[in-house]
């Protein structure tokens, strides 16, 4: 048996002369579940927002995106597609064209950006889950319609389906000179709104999406597109096939994943959960300090037994290593405890909703979404354990020594 650890344990569990020193024992292991516990929560939540924010913008932006590396627009005929759609996990494309726009309804105008796509658009993204108002229908009776965003309706005061008011779009000419009459200086087209989708702020105060033969028209960019957009299968490896896209298509091209796409997105979405988790980390440290103070109380009232082991031959060593590990039980307690307190309130969220959002509001989802990831909880078992490591090792090896000098006076 190994003595340190079979003493440590009496110690831990056996009862003390002077209770507060069992209170205060308990109080350390209650700090240290409660800040463990926490720490699983709000890694948790931050996963479920940020897979909630991800979806949201997967709904509208597509794996992979094909553009020029110069310049907006290019022939779409100039483009390899076939070696793009020979590529391992390609099922398809989406031909886009944008460009930003002024926007007139009855008499209201507001600035957005138009995207013409081509008619797969909504067989291969799911935008028409996403449509809050009319109809996910970009052709009526072969005509072209469009969607827009409940930002740019909102500005807009628009109606979907109003056979009286067409949207007015105007974008500049190409190459036009200035004119005394500045209403030649702009392509103008109308065109009805069908339906109102809701994403994403940033989608929904941006866009309008339409045909791509309608946006073409308007913008003279006959034969042209400003990038393709790729469906992959479900299973494919979005890097991987990103890189093979690359290496097919050259210099001359940019190929960008998700992640590139919105790549600031992404470092302030992990710098945020990691920013809190080092908040936590100092929340711990300080609650790890009731470890210490119950060490120094037991060290105290234990000196007798501490003397009687030195004058049995145990080492400085020794004697250290069995309040060490007393504090270590006692943060492993703690971390233990904590970590099953947090997956437990966890799961329960994902299971019934507990802690809803601000009532009547209009949100995506009307409760805190949950996600919990092994990494994390394996992370906060090591930053937990190294603390109490820490908080047990440096007060031991500072308090023992003085004990060594006392001597048993009379008993």
């Amino acid at each position: 048996m190994n003595l340190p650890v079979h003493i440590a344990k009496r110690y831990l569990f056996s009862k003390k002369s002077h209770n507060a020193i069992n209170i205060v024992s308990g109080i350390s292991v209650a700090g240290v579940a409660v800040v463990t516990a926490a720490m699983v929560i709000v890694l948790s939540v931050f996963n479920g927002f940020e897979g909630l924010v991800i979806s949201l913008y997967n709904v509208f932006e597509a794996p992979i995106v094909v553009s020029p590396a110069e310049g907006k627009t290019l022939e779409l005929s100039s483009i390899p597609v076939d070696k793009i759609l020979e590529t391992e996990g390609v099922i398809g494309y989406v031909e886009v064209l944008e460009e930003s726009c002024l926007i007139r309804y009855r008499d209201k105008q507001y600035f957005a950006r138009i995207k013409g796509v081509s008619d797969n658009f909504i067989e291969l993204t799911d935008i028409d889950s996403m449509v809050i108002d009319g109809d996910p229908f970009m052709h009526v009776n072969g005509a072209p319609s469009a969607l827009i965003g409940s930002g740019v309706a909102y500005h807009l005061s628009a109606n979907v389906n109003d056979p009286i008011n067409p949207l007015q779009i105007y974008v500049p000419k190409r190459g036009s000179n200035s004119s005394i009459d500045p209403s030649k200086a702009f392509n103008i087209k109308q065109i009805y709104a069908t339906g109102v989708f809701s994403i994403q702020q940033d989608f929904d105060l941006k866009y309008v999406i339409t045909p791509i033969k309608f946006a073409r028209e308007l913008l003279d960019h006959q034969g042209r597109v400003s990038s393709l957009e790729l469906a992959l299968e479900p299973t494919a490896n979005m890097e991987s096939v990103r890189e093979e896209i690359q290496e097919k298509l050259g210099d001359d091209y940019l190929v960008k994943d998700r992640f590139q796409q919105n790549e600031l997105l992404y470092k302030i979405m992990k710098s945020e959960k990691w920013a809190v988790f080092m908040i936590l980390s100092f929340i711990l440290m300080i609650s790890i300090f009731n470890v210490i103070g119950s060490l120094t109380m037991l060290i105290i009232e234990k000196k007798k037994d501490i003397n009687i082991l030195r004058s049995m031959g145990a080492s400085e060593q020794l004697i250290q290593r069995i309040f060490v590990l007393e504090g270590i039980f006692i943060s492993m307690i703690g971390a233990v405890g904590g970590l099953i307190l947090g997956l437990l309130v966890c799961f329960a969220q994902i299971q019934f909703d507990l802690i809803k959002l601000n009532q009547g509001g209009n949100y995506i989802v009307q409760s805190y979404p949950i996600e919990v990831q092994a990494m994390d909880v394996l992370s906060v078992f090591l930053v937990v354990g190294t603390i109490g490591l820490l908080a047990a090792w440096l007060p031991v090896r500072k308090i023992i020594r003085p004990v060594e000098n006392v001597r048993i006076v009379g008993e």
